[in-house]
């Protein structure tokens, strides 16, 4: 059950401010780590596994420093987003070095463990260089779990992966969330993190941006209007009822749904009016369903807002 804290922490690299004051609290269970590109992302990402120095600020692992501290590594495997190999390696070769470099007690045992785990023990006996992406990304897998460590660092794991490796991938995350590691991941493809993490941490320009479940965090976006797709039994009258209410910023009919397209700009108030005033003018309703609590729409509100 390892902990990362993150705590105040700041890079930056000459005059670039990569990371400015972030605090975040990383937990056993799968964490996604949403941004744009240039976000800080990586950096975190470095920051919590060692690699980069906080400018200010502390990182550590159940309250150990981790910046200089060999022992951490014991329980950190990390994937680095870059694909930078030592192509002359096969892919047990270098599976093997890093069992190695941890002087684990049968590194050929492990490594043979963590290449079946990753489905890639049919292409050991291959160069990494002649690898594509995705199974140059199976591999660094494979190494960052070759000490079976509590806490699993990935830098846009499922790049270059084709749909059944990212299933694959993804349910071995799974497994491991359900098992109490601790798994951060970024990934770009909103979809991914959506189907994978209940927790997210969004950073922008280097600052921490939201916390939470996505559908929470829109929820507290009080300054944004919140979209409801709404079908009922008389939409027009519905919709006739509700945008005499304060609540309410627009409704549109769309015909090609049969369904209203409904603009709240008070959550608490709509949530309230709308069965009241359905039941007072006896109009059944068939669906209520929020339009925009996908991650997709979330991460677009914080990033534009």
């Amino acid at each position: 059950m390892a902990v990362i804290t993150i705590d105040g922490v700041s890079r930056w690299f000459g005059n670039v401010v990569a990371v400015n004051d972030v605090s975040m609290s990383i937990g056993p269970g799968i964490t996604g780590l949403l941004g744009p590109n240039g976000a800080g992302k990586s950096t975190l990402i470095h920051l919590m596994g060692g690699f980069l120095s906080p400018s200010a600020g502390t990182v550590t692992l159940d309250g150990a420093p981790i910046w200089r501290n060999q022992q951490v590594y014991r329980q950190i495997g990390l994937v680095p987003e870059r694909e930078a190999m030592y192509d002359f390696l096969t892919g047990w070769e270098f599976v093997l070095a890093n069992a190695e470099l941890h002087g684990l007690p049968d590194p050929g045992a492990a490594a043979s463990r963590a290449l079946a785990l990753v489905e890639m023990d049919h292409a050991q006996e291959r160069r990494t260089g002649t690898y594509s992406k995705g199974m140059k990304q199976r591999v660094k897998m494979a190494s960052a779990l070759v000490h079976d460590p509590a806490v699993l660092l990935l830098d846009e794991p499922f790049n270059g992966m084709d749909p059944r490796q990212r299933l694959q991938l993804m349910e071995l995350l799974r497994r491991f969330g359900a098992e109490g590691r601790t798994v951060l991941f970024s990934s770009h493809i909103l979809e991914e993190v959506e189907q994978l993490a209940r927790h997210i941490e969004v950073v922008v320009a280097g600052r921490h941006a939201a916390s939470g479940d996505f559908r929470r965090i829109r929820r507290l976006m009080t300054n944004r209007p919140h979209r409801y797709l709404v079908r009922s039994s008389d939409d027009r009258r519905l919709a006739a009822a509700l945008i005499a209410d304060a609540s309410t910023a627009g409704i549109e009919l769309d015909h090609k749904e049969r369904a209203l397209r409904i603009q709240a700009v008070d959550f608490a108030g709509f949530t309230t009016l709308l069965p009241r005033v359905a039941r007072e003018a006896g109009i059944r309703l068939y669906t209520v369903s929020p339009a925009d609590e996908s991650l997709e729409s979330v991460f677009s509100y914080l990033v534009n807002s």
